[in-house]
Protein backbone atom coordinates (compact mmCIF):
# COMPACT_ATOMS: atom_id res chain seq x y z
CA UNK A 1 0.00 0.00 0.00
CA UNK A 2 1.10 3.62 -0.69
CA UNK A 3 -1.20 5.16 1.92
CA UNK A 4 -1.29 3.64 5.89
CA UNK A 5 -4.57 2.77 7.49
CA UNK A 6 -4.91 5.15 9.76
CA UNK A 7 -6.74 4.02 13.05
CA UNK A 8 -7.94 5.77 15.96
CA UNK A 9 -8.45 4.21 19.44
CA UNK A 10 -11.74 5.15 21.34
CA UNK A 11 -12.72 4.26 25.03
CA UNK A 12 -9.97 2.64 27.24
CA UNK A 13 -12.29 1.31 29.84
CA UNK A 14 -10.54 -2.06 28.52
CA UNK A 15 -7.00 -2.93 29.11
CA UNK A 16 -6.54 -4.67 26.06
CA UNK A 17 -6.34 -1.06 23.98
CA UNK A 18 -2.68 -0.75 24.76
CA UNK A 19 -2.04 -4.27 23.42
CA UNK A 20 -4.38 -3.44 20.46
CA UNK A 21 -2.41 -0.42 20.02
CA UNK A 22 0.77 -1.77 20.23
CA UNK A 23 -0.26 -4.16 16.99
CA UNK A 24 -1.38 -0.97 15.27
CA UNK A 25 2.07 0.95 16.14
CA UNK A 26 3.81 -2.12 14.82
CA UNK A 27 2.06 -2.68 11.42
CA UNK A 28 4.16 -1.08 8.64
CA UNK A 29 0.88 -0.19 7.38
CA UNK A 30 -0.80 0.80 9.69
CA UNK A 31 -0.25 4.49 11.86
CA UNK A 32 -2.20 5.44 15.09
CA UNK A 33 -3.86 8.66 14.49
CA UNK A 34 -5.82 9.52 17.69
CA UNK A 35 -6.68 8.07 20.98
CA UNK A 36 -9.72 8.93 22.81
CA UNK A 37 -11.09 9.02 26.47
CA UNK A 38 -13.01 11.19 28.54
CA UNK A 39 -10.73 10.51 31.57
CA UNK A 40 -6.92 11.60 30.01
CA UNK A 41 -5.30 10.02 32.80
CA UNK A 42 -5.86 7.01 30.88
CA UNK A 43 -4.49 7.35 27.65
CA UNK A 44 -1.01 8.54 29.05
CA UNK A 45 0.59 4.92 29.14
CA UNK A 46 0.04 4.52 25.94
CA UNK A 47 1.06 8.03 24.79
CA UNK A 48 4.18 7.55 26.72
CA UNK A 49 4.23 3.78 24.78
CA UNK A 50 3.40 4.99 20.91
CA UNK A 51 5.42 8.37 21.42
CA UNK A 52 2.00 10.63 20.71
CA UNK A 53 1.79 13.80 21.05
CA UNK A 54 -0.98 16.21 22.93
CA UNK A 55 -2.30 17.15 19.75
CA UNK A 56 -3.48 13.69 18.81
CA UNK A 57 -5.42 13.05 22.52
CA UNK A 58 -8.44 13.85 22.95
CA UNK A 59 -11.49 13.67 25.20
CA UNK A 60 -14.35 14.32 22.89
CA UNK A 61 -15.08 11.08 20.38
CA UNK A 62 -16.62 13.77 17.82
CA UNK A 63 -13.73 16.34 17.47
CA UNK A 64 -11.02 12.79 17.93
CA UNK A 65 -13.19 11.39 14.64
CA UNK A 66 -13.56 14.69 12.66
CA UNK A 67 -9.79 15.66 12.91
CA UNK A 68 -8.32 12.27 13.10
CA UNK A 69 -10.47 11.09 9.61
CA UNK A 70 -9.41 7.08 10.23
CA UNK A 71 -10.66 4.34 8.53
CA UNK A 72 -10.72 1.64 11.44
CA UNK A 73 -11.86 2.23 15.21
CA UNK A 74 -10.72 0.42 17.82
CA UNK A 75 -13.43 0.54 20.78
CA UNK A 76 -12.70 -0.66 24.38
CA UNK A 77 -15.52 0.40 26.32
CA UNK A 78 -17.50 -1.23 29.15
CA UNK A 79 -19.15 -4.56 27.83
CA UNK A 80 -22.58 -2.68 28.52
CA UNK A 81 -21.39 0.29 26.34
CA UNK A 82 -20.66 -1.79 23.03
CA UNK A 83 -23.61 -0.77 21.61
CA UNK A 84 -23.86 2.98 22.81
CA UNK A 85 -20.36 3.34 20.98
CA UNK A 86 -20.87 1.49 18.27
CA UNK A 87 -23.97 3.58 17.20
CA UNK A 88 -22.04 6.61 18.13
CA UNK A 89 -19.12 5.77 15.93
CA UNK A 90 -20.62 4.30 12.85
CA UNK A 91 -22.05 7.65 11.38
CA UNK A 92 -18.59 8.42 10.49
CA UNK A 93 -18.11 5.62 7.88
CA UNK A 94 -15.34 3.96 9.51
CA UNK A 95 -14.53 -0.08 10.30
CA UNK A 96 -15.46 -0.20 13.84
CA UNK A 97 -13.10 -3.15 15.91
CA UNK A 98 -14.85 -3.93 18.82
CA UNK A 99 -12.62 -5.89 21.84
CA UNK A 100 -14.72 -8.80 23.08
CA UNK A 101 -17.22 -10.07 24.35
CA UNK A 102 -19.78 -8.85 21.77
CA UNK A 103 -21.97 -6.79 23.94
CA UNK A 104 -23.93 -6.74 27.30
CA UNK A 105 -27.13 -8.53 25.22
CA UNK A 106 -28.12 -10.30 21.84
CA UNK A 107 -30.41 -7.48 21.87
CA UNK A 108 -27.14 -5.01 21.93
CA UNK A 109 -25.30 -6.82 19.71
CA UNK A 110 -28.52 -6.78 17.12
CA UNK A 111 -28.48 -3.25 17.27
CA UNK A 112 -24.30 -3.29 16.63
CA UNK A 113 -24.67 -4.47 13.47
CA UNK A 114 -27.88 -2.68 12.42
CA UNK A 115 -26.01 0.47 13.05
CA UNK A 116 -23.49 -0.78 10.43
CA UNK A 117 -25.37 -2.12 7.80
CA UNK A 118 -26.01 0.68 5.68
CA UNK A 119 -22.25 1.83 6.22
CA UNK A 120 -20.73 -0.08 4.32
CA UNK A 121 -18.05 -0.83 6.97
CA UNK A 122 -17.13 -3.66 8.51
CA UNK A 123 -18.37 -4.38 12.29
CA UNK A 124 -15.51 -6.93 13.55
CA UNK A 125 -15.45 -8.71 16.87
CA UNK A 126 -12.57 -9.17 18.53
CA UNK A 127 -11.41 -12.33 20.50
CA UNK A 128 -7.64 -12.58 21.47
CA UNK A 129 -8.10 -16.51 21.99
CA UNK A 130 -8.61 -16.26 18.52
CA UNK A 131 -4.88 -15.89 17.93
CA UNK A 132 -3.70 -18.71 20.25
CA UNK A 133 -1.85 -21.17 17.95
CA UNK A 134 -2.71 -24.00 19.29
CA UNK A 135 -6.88 -23.00 19.03
CA UNK A 136 -6.15 -22.00 14.86
CA UNK A 137 -4.33 -25.43 14.57
CA UNK A 138 -7.32 -27.50 16.70
CA UNK A 139 -9.56 -25.51 14.13
CA UNK A 140 -7.78 -26.68 10.95
CA UNK A 141 -7.52 -30.36 12.43
CA UNK A 142 -11.68 -30.50 12.49
CA UNK A 143 -11.86 -29.15 9.41
CA UNK A 144 -9.48 -32.02 8.00
CA UNK A 145 -11.60 -34.33 9.43
CA UNK A 146 -8.80 -35.69 11.76
CA UNK A 147 -11.49 -36.45 14.87
CA UNK A 148 -14.63 -36.63 12.68
CA UNK A 149 -17.85 -34.61 14.05
CA UNK A 150 -17.57 -32.19 16.36
CA UNK A 151 -20.02 -33.62 19.89
CA UNK A 152 -18.34 -31.99 22.58
CA UNK A 153 -16.67 -28.76 23.73
CA UNK A 154 -15.27 -28.28 27.00
CA UNK A 155 -13.73 -25.19 27.41
CA UNK A 156 -12.01 -23.99 31.36
CA UNK A 157 -10.88 -20.32 31.04
CA UNK A 158 -10.09 -17.10 33.03
CA UNK A 159 -7.27 -15.77 34.86
CA UNK A 160 -6.49 -14.37 38.77
CA UNK A 161 -8.86 -11.62 37.99
CA UNK A 162 -9.21 -8.61 35.69
CA UNK A 163 -7.37 -6.13 37.91
CA UNK A 164 -4.33 -8.17 38.81
CA UNK A 165 -3.07 -6.70 35.06
CA UNK A 166 -2.94 -3.86 32.05
CA UNK A 167 -1.52 -3.50 28.89
CA UNK A 168 0.62 -5.85 27.63
CA UNK A 169 -0.49 -8.08 30.43
CA UNK A 170 1.76 -5.98 33.08
CA UNK A 171 1.45 -7.37 36.55
CA UNK A 172 -0.59 -5.05 39.46
CA UNK A 173 -1.40 -5.48 43.13
CA UNK A 174 -5.18 -4.26 43.13
CA UNK A 175 -6.13 -2.77 46.61
CA UNK A 176 -9.16 -4.24 48.29
CA UNK A 177 -11.67 -0.84 47.56
CA UNK A 178 -10.26 -1.63 43.84
CA UNK A 179 -13.32 -4.05 42.47
CA UNK A 180 -16.06 -1.88 44.32
CA UNK A 181 -14.97 0.88 42.27
CA UNK A 182 -14.31 -1.17 38.75
CA UNK A 183 -16.54 -1.29 36.47
CA UNK A 184 -15.64 -4.81 36.06
CA UNK A 185 -17.14 -5.89 38.99
CA UNK A 186 -20.38 -3.55 38.40
CA UNK A 187 -23.49 -5.76 37.08
CA UNK A 188 -25.03 -2.78 35.37
CA UNK A 189 -21.90 -2.62 32.84
CA UNK A 190 -21.73 -6.23 32.37
CA UNK A 191 -19.24 -7.19 34.52
CA UNK A 192 -18.24 -10.53 36.40
CA UNK A 193 -16.39 -13.77 35.12
CA UNK A 194 -19.30 -14.90 32.97
CA UNK A 195 -19.71 -11.56 30.75
CA UNK A 196 -15.96 -11.31 30.47
CA UNK A 197 -15.01 -15.48 29.55
CA UNK A 198 -18.05 -17.35 28.47
CA UNK A 199 -18.29 -15.30 25.71
CA UNK A 200 -14.72 -16.90 24.29
CA UNK A 201 -15.66 -20.72 24.84
CA UNK A 202 -18.76 -20.52 23.47
CA UNK A 203 -18.04 -18.18 20.49
CA UNK A 204 -14.46 -20.53 19.59
CA UNK A 205 -16.55 -23.34 20.64
CA UNK A 206 -18.87 -22.75 17.86
CA UNK A 207 -16.24 -22.24 15.35
CA UNK A 208 -14.85 -25.48 16.27
CA UNK A 209 -18.12 -27.19 15.95
CA UNK A 210 -19.43 -25.58 12.46
CA UNK A 211 -21.78 -23.06 13.61
CA UNK A 212 -24.41 -25.51 15.70
CA UNK A 213 -26.39 -23.92 18.08
CA UNK A 214 -27.35 -25.79 21.13
CA UNK A 215 -31.00 -26.31 22.26
CA UNK A 216 -30.94 -25.35 25.94
CA UNK A 217 -28.64 -23.95 28.42
CA UNK A 218 -28.29 -24.20 31.86
CA UNK A 219 -25.45 -22.44 33.83
CA UNK A 220 -24.94 -21.63 37.50
CA UNK A 221 -22.82 -19.32 39.28
CA UNK A 222 -20.40 -17.97 42.43
CA UNK A 223 -19.12 -15.26 43.94
CA UNK A 224 -17.67 -13.23 46.77
CA UNK A 225 -19.51 -11.72 49.53
CA UNK A 226 -19.96 -7.60 48.99
CA UNK A 227 -19.20 -8.54 45.10
CA UNK A 228 -22.66 -8.14 42.85
CA UNK A 229 -20.81 -9.79 40.08
CA UNK A 230 -19.63 -13.49 39.56
CA UNK A 231 -15.98 -14.63 39.92
CA UNK A 232 -16.93 -18.22 38.69
CA UNK A 233 -19.61 -19.77 36.39
CA UNK A 234 -20.05 -23.25 35.08
CA UNK A 235 -22.68 -23.53 31.87
CA UNK A 236 -23.79 -26.49 30.19
CA UNK A 237 -24.90 -25.97 26.55
CA UNK A 238 -27.40 -29.31 25.03
CA UNK A 239 -27.15 -29.82 21.35
CA UNK A 240 -28.88 -32.27 19.50
CA UNK A 241 -26.01 -34.67 19.71
CA UNK A 242 -24.59 -34.08 23.03
CA UNK A 243 -23.64 -32.13 26.26
CA UNK A 244 -20.84 -29.39 26.05
CA UNK A 245 -19.75 -27.42 29.22
CA UNK A 246 -17.81 -23.86 29.57
CA UNK A 247 -16.63 -23.04 33.09
CA UNK A 248 -14.89 -19.49 33.35
CA UNK A 249 -13.23 -18.26 36.48
CA UNK A 250 -11.69 -14.85 37.99
CA UNK A 251 -9.31 -16.31 40.34
CA UNK A 252 -7.14 -19.11 39.04
CA UNK A 253 -4.24 -19.84 40.76
CA UNK A 254 -1.81 -18.25 38.44
CA UNK A 255 -2.36 -16.38 34.71
CA UNK A 256 -2.31 -18.76 32.17
CA UNK A 257 -0.14 -16.66 30.01
CA UNK A 258 2.53 -16.86 32.78
CA UNK A 259 2.08 -20.48 33.90
CA UNK A 260 -0.50 -22.81 32.99
CA UNK A 261 -2.82 -23.30 36.51
CA UNK A 262 -4.80 -26.57 36.84
CA UNK A 263 -7.40 -26.96 35.42
CA UNK A 264 -5.53 -25.81 32.44
CA UNK A 265 -6.93 -23.10 30.82
CA UNK A 266 -8.29 -24.06 27.02
CA UNK A 267 -10.53 -26.31 25.37
CA UNK A 268 -10.77 -30.30 24.69
CA UNK A 269 -12.51 -31.14 21.62
CA UNK A 270 -14.41 -34.46 21.62
CA UNK A 271 -15.13 -35.61 17.88
CA UNK A 272 -17.22 -39.06 16.93
CA UNK A 273 -13.38 -40.25 15.81
CA UNK A 274 -11.41 -38.71 18.10
CA UNK A 275 -10.49 -36.44 20.58
CA UNK A 276 -7.89 -32.94 20.46
CA UNK A 277 -6.79 -30.91 23.54
CA UNK A 278 -6.41 -27.19 22.37
CA UNK A 279 -4.63 -25.26 25.78
CA UNK A 280 -3.96 -21.49 26.16
CA UNK A 281 -0.41 -20.20 24.96
CA UNK A 282 1.02 -24.36 24.56
CA UNK A 283 3.23 -25.07 21.78
CA UNK A 284 1.20 -28.88 21.39
CA UNK A 285 -1.68 -29.78 20.77
CA UNK A 286 -2.71 -34.01 21.73
CA UNK A 287 -4.50 -35.86 19.66
CA UNK A 288 -6.13 -39.25 20.02
CA UNK A 289 -7.77 -41.19 16.92
CA UNK A 290 -9.09 -44.52 16.41
CA UNK A 291 -5.82 -45.09 14.95
CA UNK A 292 -3.60 -43.71 17.30
CA UNK A 293 -5.76 -44.36 20.73
CA UNK A 294 -2.80 -43.88 22.84
CA UNK A 295 -2.46 -39.94 21.63
CA UNK A 296 0.16 -38.18 20.55
CA UNK A 297 1.18 -34.80 20.28
CA UNK A 298 1.33 -32.10 17.42
CA UNK A 299 3.29 -28.99 17.14
CA UNK A 300 0.45 -25.77 16.47
CA UNK A 301 0.73 -24.50 12.79
CA UNK A 302 2.06 -20.84 13.08
CA UNK A 303 0.06 -18.28 12.00
CA UNK A 304 -0.30 -17.76 8.20
CA UNK A 305 2.05 -13.94 7.07
CA UNK A 306 -0.68 -11.26 8.14
CA UNK A 307 -2.69 -12.88 10.54
CA UNK A 308 -0.86 -12.66 14.05
CA UNK A 309 -3.13 -10.57 15.55
CA UNK A 310 -6.83 -9.42 15.42
CA UNK A 311 -5.45 -5.78 14.02
CA UNK A 312 -3.11 -7.93 11.02
CA UNK A 313 -6.19 -9.80 10.54
CA UNK A 314 -8.73 -7.11 9.29
CA UNK A 315 -6.09 -4.97 7.68
CA UNK A 316 -5.01 -8.02 5.57
CA UNK A 317 -8.84 -9.02 4.75
CA UNK A 318 -9.39 -5.29 3.65
CA UNK A 319 -6.63 -5.05 2.02
CA UNK A 320 -7.28 -8.49 -0.09
CA UNK A 321 -10.96 -7.49 -0.18
CA UNK A 322 -11.92 -10.85 1.43
CA UNK A 323 -14.58 -11.34 4.15
CA UNK A 324 -14.52 -11.24 7.82
CA UNK A 325 -14.86 -15.19 9.15
CA UNK A 326 -14.89 -17.57 12.44
CA UNK A 327 -15.36 -15.85 15.67
CA UNK A 328 -14.64 -12.17 14.74
CA UNK A 329 -17.68 -12.24 12.26
CA UNK A 330 -20.90 -10.82 13.58
CA UNK A 331 -22.96 -13.93 12.45
CA UNK A 332 -20.70 -16.85 14.45
CA UNK A 333 -19.98 -13.92 17.52
CA UNK A 334 -23.88 -13.73 17.49
CA UNK A 335 -24.56 -17.48 18.06
CA UNK A 336 -22.16 -16.78 21.12
CA UNK A 337 -23.95 -14.03 22.33
CA UNK A 338 -27.45 -15.92 22.35
CA UNK A 339 -25.63 -18.56 24.87
CA UNK A 340 -24.71 -16.04 26.89
CA UNK A 341 -27.67 -14.24 27.15
CA UNK A 342 -29.48 -17.65 27.41
CA UNK A 343 -26.89 -18.43 30.59
CA UNK A 344 -27.08 -15.04 32.51
CA UNK A 345 -31.13 -15.64 32.27
CA UNK A 346 -30.26 -19.36 33.50
CA UNK A 347 -28.07 -18.14 36.34
CA UNK A 348 -30.44 -15.95 37.38
CA UNK A 349 -33.71 -17.77 37.17
CA UNK A 350 -31.98 -21.34 38.36
CA UNK A 351 -34.14 -22.97 35.12
CA UNK A 352 -32.79 -24.20 32.17
CA UNK A 353 -33.43 -22.12 29.09
CA UNK A 354 -34.01 -22.32 25.85
CA UNK A 355 -31.65 -20.62 23.27
CA UNK A 356 -32.54 -17.43 23.29
CA UNK A 357 -32.89 -15.50 19.97
CA UNK A 358 -34.33 -17.97 17.87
Amino acid sequence: MSNKWRIAGIEFSHMHMGDLLRCVDEHPNAEIVGICDPQPERMREAQRNFSLSDAQLFTDYRTCLEETKPDLVILCPPTAEHALWVERVAPYGVHVFVEKPFAGSLDEADRMVEAMKTTGKLLVINWPLRWVEAHVTTHRLIGDGLIGDVIEVHYYDGNRGPLYHGADKVEREPSSEAKQESWWYKKESAGGSLCDYLGYGVTLGTWFNGGKKPLEVTSVVSGVEGIEVDEHSITIARYQDGLSKFETRWGTFTDPWTHQPQPKCGFVVRGTEGTISSYDYESNVRIQTRKNPEGYELPVDPHPKGEANGIEYVLTKLENGDPIEGPLSPSIARIGQQIVDTAIESSETGKTIPLKGE
